[in-house]
């Protein structure tokens, strides 16, 4: 929390500065929601965090426009914005597993499973907006936001020999068995306290708005990069940063002009 507060207090100068512009342009407050498709980028090197990709999650919250020139405007916003990724196949087992199998402790083991990878945070992004257009204004937008994670969760689902390796060609048989040792490896497993609690990252993206009566109708599409490491220990979890597209439709209300 103490890491994002530099984001907040920027956030909070620069509409002050907005507010004190000679442009006696609006103050627009209003509510935005859409679809989150994010990603989980990582080395193709790393054997934990390779191979994911897209899920999709809800994307919604609070958008504040402040005007700065009849061009120019500072956006700040507060959003539930869902992260993380999917990822299917032979891959490492970083759940626990049942008792008494015939390994060293410690032993590194994969299966074929799906595991889904959700992590949800509040993020507070502020955005300059240049907009084009009289009355349909198109516009892009750019600048900087930080995350704090209220969610860390992977869903894993799926039935599987368990390999001691990564190509699947020594699976673990208990005699006097002769076939493979098959386990069920759906579990809800609770990752937040493994990941660290703030990401930063820059954003941008374009859209368009639309004046409805005295209300704006903005639909628009944004990336997200995120720049931090989110794993605590990067020796037994890998090296993850996020990434997300977000498409959404908002409304923004005048709610004062600048004197």
């Amino acid at each position: 929390m103490k890491r994002a507060r530099p984001c907040v207090l920027i956030a909070l100068m620069s509409i002050l500065v907005a507010a004190r512009a000679g442009y006696a342009g609006p103050i627009r407050f209003g509510v935005q929601g859409g679809l989150s498709i994010p990603n989980i980028r990582a080395s193709e090197a790393d054997i934990f965090s390779r191979g994911f990709t897209s899920r999709q999650g809800p994307y919604f919250g609070l958008a504040a426009d402040v005007g700065v020139s009849s061009r120019f405007s500072l956006g700040v916003e507060l959003n539930y914005t869902s992260q993380g990724g999917l990822r299917k196949g032979l891959q490492p087992i970083t759940m626990e597993l049942p008792p008494g199998l015939p390994v060293p402790p410690g032993t590194l083991l994969y299966a074929d499973f799906r595991n889904e990878t959700i992590l949800d945070y509040i993020e507070l992004p502020v955005l300059a907006r240049l907009s084009f257009g009289d009355k349909v204004r198109f516009f892009v937008n750019a600048g900087p936001y930080a995350g704090i994670l209220v969610r860390g969760l992977a869903v894993t689902t799926g039935r599987s020999a368990l390999f001691l390796d990564e190509a699947g060609t020594q699976p673990i048989i208990i005699p006097p068995a002769t076939d493979p040792m098959i386990v069920d490896l759906g579990a809800d497993t609770d990752v937040k306290d493994s990941l660290k609690k703030t990401n930063f990252g820059l954003a941008g993206g374009g859209g368009v708005i639309y004046p409805l009566g005295g209300v704006d109708l903005i639909l628009q599409a944004r990336f997200q990069l995120g720049l931090t490491i989110i794993q605590k220990d990067v020796e037994t979890s890998g090296e993850c940063r996020t990434g997300a597209f977000l498409i959404s439709v908002g409304f923004l209300i005048p709610l004062a002009r600048h004197r």
